[in-house]
């Protein structure tokens, strides 16, 4: 039994190649339009290039202008002192601005179902930071909290905020205990 050739039979067959089309007649009388603008042009710009200037009258009135032909003399002594009084400033600094306000605490979100809470703290989790969902009663109703700390310095809470951020995880507020 001979064999069939079935892919070359299921191939389609090539389309024929189309002709470019025969030219057109070139629009003559466009052609000499923009011929004689660009000749009337030039004749333009030759008119211009023979042309004597245009004397323009002098105002009779004119002010008179004197350059300085000195300049003034330099003061004697510097008039301000406080370049000399800021070298020689000493800042005082008191002990307790330098103290710590007390422990910091993140928090970065409240919500009314538990399931939600639950699903930041997981996405904070996955960033890589221990969070907490706290159970708050209030007014309206149950919330739930979820926070991160402890910090003992603030700056410590900010850069932890500033990760959060730049992961995209969660936008987080900070506030001493």
């Amino acid at each position: 039994m001979p064999q069939r050739d079935y892919v070359k039979a299921g191939r389609a067959k090539p389309r024929p190649k189309k002709t470019a089309p025969p030219p057109k007649n070139y629009p003559w009388p466009l052609m000499v339009l923009a011929a004689v603008l660009l000749l009337a042009f030039a004749w333009f710009l030759y008119h211009l290039s023979t042309r004597d200037p245009v004397a323009i009258p002098e105002p009779e009135k004119r002010a008179a202008i004197t350059p300085q032909k000195e300049l003034p003399p330099k003061p004697k002594a510097e008039p301000y002192q406080y370049i000399k009084e800021l070298e020689n400033k000493e800042i005082q600094v008191k002990v307790e601005e330098l103290e710590n306000k007390g422990p910091f605490e993140m928090y970065c979100g409240v919500y009314r179902v538990e399931e939600t809470a639950e699903q930041l703290k997981a996405k904070i989790a996955f960033a890589g930071y221990p969070s907490t969902v706290r159970r708050i009663e209030g007014k309206n109703g149950v919330f739930y909290r979820v926070t991160l700390g402890p910090y003992a310095s603030k700056r410590q809470a900010e850069s932890e905020k500033n990760r959060l951020n730049r992961q995209k995880v969660a936008d987080c507020r900070i506030a001493a205990i």
